[in-house]
């Protein structure tokens, strides 16, 4: 995998969507619009990245694949 996941999903408690990577621990964004949070979530990474770099932190690598991925290449 190339580069990191991202869930989007609507959230009734934020009335809005919410942008989550999961391989990057607490690393998440929000929008009014998947658009919005897809944009916000792809700052919020880079943002996450740079920090930990900076602190000199371990970058995990992509693992992480929605189960219906998983699920299309064990029936592939």
């Amino acid at each position: 995998m190339k580069d990191y996941h991202i869930n989007i999903f609507f959230s009734e408690e934020d009335d809005g969507y919410i942008a989550d990577i999961p391989d990057l621990q607490h690393c998440s964004a929000f929008g009014k619009t998947p658009e919005e949070a897809l944009i916000q979530g792809l700052l919020a990474k880079r943002a996450w990245l740079e920090a930990a770099r900076a602190e000199g932190k371990d970058i995990p690598a992509p693992r992480y694949r929605p189960a219906i991925y998983q699920l299309a290449a064990a029936t592939a």
